[in-house]
């Protein structure tokens, strides 16, 4: 089967079989990768020179492209012989044009066309490279991207605000999502989990916005979280038992401090006999146990109807028979149906929180459950957020970029008007390195926790010595 059919009596050089035309066409020409062939070494003049002959051959060969692609076919057909394909057009048109290419050039204008036929264009390399954690594209001519939790401008930039809007709608329209001036933002996320977020005008006045948070290939474990020094042994081996116990666990930090990483690791530890019921907003938790239920909620349509939201799901995953329930990030009013089902039945249920301490995640809830609409008084909240809370973790990105767990605090009732909560663990900041990186301490604060009972219970018996201040728990 082959999807070429050369038609040059229509508009388009004649697409067949009724095929659209490609989304990355605009009526000035396609939109391709700007980016070019830097050799180390080369003469800025000169990388210039080659970049911008490359971006024209681009146009020009992915231009002829579009007049011969029958796109109806594009999805039925492998890559590779997509690739052979578009391989054998492109030296045909370059053999026309007599242009000459090196190997590398050749390899490269290849991949930047298929990107553009079956990816996300310029998007593509970022995406595939593992190293890059963040991509945020500030308008079409200026890309910044997050590695090893720093922030560097990337060469990559789009043809035009016209290609970027492109790309943004094949993201969002893959899931069932919208964006236009009507609603000039969205959250949506890319097939393989990562979590995506568009802006476009006349909100975003400089050019659109598009925010990607890549999930990694492979889930990140609690094991890897201690080979990257985010938390020591002894505490990997604390939440364990914790999630083994089924308390409940409330995991808090600010934006991109690892709240849903954490999180991930954490529910590998969910027995794989039991009903997971997820909740999410854009669905990105990547469970690896098979008995799980993922729900997601939906924006209203353009008529302004249709809406399920996260209360929605959560009054309605009560009525699915969960052992758990995981929330994938508490915002509104279902704080308060969250709080409902951990204290009717669902031990065990998580969630996370956007807040900066400990005490302040607790303010948030209550906050929160005041968004519900129900007429509570703030005593009755607290004494609800006191029954069905046992642990939050408190997770922080830290100056140098390194992701750490900075306490593991205990929730342990009520005083008065006041929930009491006792902090376990802590991360205490020393120094810096020669470096600039953050040096500090993983330690006890000498509080042996209530929960541990429950660990002794669940098989996890911990040393009491683990709970002395002199303890040791790892050096970061």
């Amino acid at each position: 089967m082959s999807f070429w059919q050369i038609r040059p009596d229509s508009a388009l050089g004649g697409l067949s079989n009724g095929a659209m035309p490609h989304p990355c066409a605009g009526p000035s020409g396609p939109a391709l990768t700007m980016a070019g062939i830097a050799l180390p070494g080369m003469p800025e003049e000169i990388a210039q020179d080659a970049a911008h002959r490359l971006l024209g051959l681009k146009i020009r060969v992915h231009h002829q492209l579009l007049d011969r692609v029958n796109l109806a076919l594009l999805d039925k057909l492998p890559r590779e012989q997509i690739r052979r394909e578009v391989d054998g057009i492109i030296a045909d048109i370059l053999t026309d044009e007599s242009e000459a290419l090196n190997k590398g050039e050749r390899e490269r204008l290849l991949s930047d066309v298929l990107d553009e036929l079956l990816g996300l264009g310029p998007l593509e390399p970022l995406l595939q490279d593992e190293t890059i954690t963040d991509i945020l594209v500030n308008g079409h001519a200026s890309v910044f991207v997050e590695r090893h939790g720093r922030l560097e401008k990337a060469p990559t930039r789009f043809q035009d605000e016209r290609h970027l809007l492109r790309i943004i709608q094949k993201i969002v329209s893959a899931v069932g999502r919208r964006v236009d001036e009507a609603s000039p933002f969205v959250d949506a996320r890319l097939a393989d989990g990562s979590r995506v977020n568009a802006i476009i005008a006349p909100l975003a006045i400089d050019g659109s916005l598009l925010s990607i948070r890549k999930f990694a290939k492979k889930p990140i474990s609690i094991a890897r979280l201690v080979e990257l020094g985010s938390l020591p042994p002894q505490m990997a081996v604390i939440l364990r038992g914790i999630v083994e116990a089924r308390l409940n666990i409330i995991i808090s930090g600010g934006t991109g401090s690892g709240k849903t990483t954490m999180l991930n690791a954490m529910s590998s530890f969910i027995d794989p006999a039991e009903r997971i019921v997820t909740i999410e907003d854009s669905a990105e938790l990547q469970l690896q146990q098979e008995h799980v239920a993922r729900l997601e909620t939906r924006p209203s349509s353009i008529e302004g109807k249709g809406e399920v939201n996260q209360r929605d799901l959560v009054k309605n995953a009560l009525r699915m028979r969960p052992d758990r329930i995981i929330l994938g990030e508490c915002r509104a009013g279902e704080a308060f149906d969250m709080l409902q089902a951990m204290n009717t039945g669902h031990d065990g249920s998580m969630t996370t929180i956007h807040a900066n301490t400990p005490r302040d995640c607790l303010s948030r809830i209550e906050q929160m459950v005041g968004m519900s609409g129900i007429d509570i008084a703030p005593r009755s909240a607290r004494a609800q957020i006191a029954s069905a809370i046992h642990v939050v973790l408190q997770v922080g990105r830290l100056s140098d970029g390194h992701r750490k767990m900075l306490s593991l605090s205990e929730l342990t009732g009520m005083e008065g008007e006041t929930i009491t909560m006792q902090e376990i663990f802590r991360f205490h900041i020393t120094g810096r390195g020669p470096k600039g990186q953050v040096l500090g301490q993983f330690e006890a604060t000498g509080i042996r926790p209530r929960f541990a009972a429950a660990l002794a219970v669940a098989g996890v018996r911990l040393d009491p010595a683990l709970f002395r201040p002199d303890t040791a728990l790892g050096a970061a």
